[in-house]
């Protein structure tokens, strides 16, 4: 069974510098020292959440690193009451998603926290003691930079695990898409695109509707008179992204809604679009940018086999790296690597002696894909640490392959997948959300 990259795509991205840098000068407040005579407010409660509670402090500290973050990109806050409101909601639903990862013994320890600050340094061409003391600097304490990181970790994991690994795309839905794109006849267009999300219940009243119309056209009225679309969104948008201006990013014609679509296909770039109605609400689409699609068919292929030692609560990063040390001097001194992996490895492909089948570029995490690149066919790598364990690995022979037909087909079924991801992670969240206890202490304020 090969090591999908897309498996643990997200998690990836959390690593990445993109996703971390902005948050780096905005992630906790600097120690504030108080003479004994000044007068200490007392921190309160605001919101209950099952076995939890968000407190005032908790609120204003998000809203201080948001803030920040909104300003650094040029982009006016919100009305405070709006903005307290929309980031109260999101803290209760990190929360819920925190409470459930630790009923259900989703941890990240110590050591896989360490390492993942370690790239986050590296990517900053900082080493750990540089790094932490451009923290310091910025006045960011490192106890609670690292307790956001192993939240935010933690929290993609648990996306992983309830949503992404649940989520299956058959073949007939890839081959309709696949249809669906050739009677159009014409190559898909790639969008960039911000949202904002006026929401409307499920069972949605009359007066529910008119409510979410007007909102709807004050957001329109704004941007017509020059408001800024990221202002508008963080102000009126329903949706998890509004606080970052509801971009999207750039999306593949069919990774789209149909309705979506075809509101995109009309405008031209910079423009906004006219509500558009579905039965989440309203939506209104500003189109960024707009570029014909790319498409590769000839790929390089690694044929190779690997040993795998996983890492576990119980099982730590110096005991795994021993076991795999051991094997690999066996293999060093004569042992067949088939054999080793029929007998060690904890991979789905054990049974075949280790062997992954031809892997293309961007199949493997990448850290594997790195060390199994720098191999030459016949040669064994030295151990090799992913977020899977440790591993052994061995490149047995590579070829340039015509991909057309499968690459359109893995680049469909990776499509289908993104959509259906983020339409059921947003689902389960609601779901969660409406399932737990949750008593808010600050609505006079709302």
């Amino acid at each position: 069974m090969k090591l999908l990259y897309s498996t643990l795509n997200l998690f990836n991205l959390l690593i990445l510098i993109g996703f971390f840098t902005p948050f780096l000068a905005l992630a906790a407040e600097a120690d504030v020292t108080k003479k004994s005579n000044d007068i200490v407010k007392m921190d309160r409660i605001i919101a209950v959440v099952d076995q939890s509670v968000i407190t005032e402090q908790e609120l204003a500290d998000r809203i201080k690193t948001v803030s920040a973050q909104l300003e650094k990109s040029g982009t006016e806050l919100p009305p405070q009451n709006i903005l307290e409101k929309q980031i109260l909601e999101r803290l209760i639903a990190d929360n819920l998603q925190l409470q459930l990862a630790a009923q259900t013994g989703l941890k990240v320890d110590d050591t896989q926290l360490d390492k993942t600050i370690e790239r986050i340094a590296a990517q900053n061409k900082l080493s750990p003691e540089e790094f932490k003391a451009a923290l310091e600097k910025e006045g960011i304490s490192i106890r609670k930079f690292r307790e956001d990181i192993r939240n935010e970790i933690t929290i993609a994991r648990l996306r992983e695990r309830e949503v992404d690994n649940r989520l299956n795309v058959s073949e007939g839905e890839v081959d309709n898409y696949l249809t669906t794109q050739a009677n159009r006849g014409e190559e898909q267009d790639e969008f960039e695109v911000s949202h904002i999300l006026i929401r409307t219940p499920e069972d949605s009243t009359p007066e529910d509707l008119q409510k979410a119309k007007i909102k709807t056209e004050d957001a329109l009225k704004q941007l017509a008179d020059g408001t800024s679309f990221e202002q508008v969104s963080a102000a009126f948008s329903d949706a998890p992204n509004a606080l970052e201006g509801g971009a999207l990013g750039w999306k593949k014609g069919d990774q789209l809604p149909a309705l979506f679509l075809d509101t995109l296909k009309s405008l031209q770039v910079g423009q906004v679009s006219k509500p558009i109605r579905s039965p989440n609400g309203f939506h209104v689409l500003k189109l960024t940018n707009r570029r014909g699609a790319i498409s590769s068919t000839v790929i390089n292929q690694t044929h190779a086999r690997h040993i795998l030692i996983k890492l576990s609560e119980v099982v730590s990063e110096k005991d795994a790296k021993r076991k795999i040390d051991d094997i690999k001097e066996r293999i060093d001194n004569g042992t067949k690597f088939e054999e080793m992996a029929r007998q060690y490895s904890e991979d789905g492909s054990a049974n075949n002696g280790g062997d992954l089948g031809w892997i293309n570029p961007g199949d493997t995490v990448p850290p594997f894909e790195r060390a199994m690149d720098a191999l030459t066919p016949g040669t064994i790598s030295e151990p090799v640490l992913s977020p899977f364990g440790w591993h052994i690995i061995q490149v047995l022979e590579r070829r340039q392959q015509d991909m057309t037909k499968e690459a359109a087909r893995l680049k469909a079924r990776q499509e289908i997948r993104a959509r259906k991801s983020e339409e059921a992670y947003q689902d389960w969240i609601r779901e969660l959300r409406d399932r737990a206890f949750v008593e808010l202490r600050l609505e006079d304020k709302f």
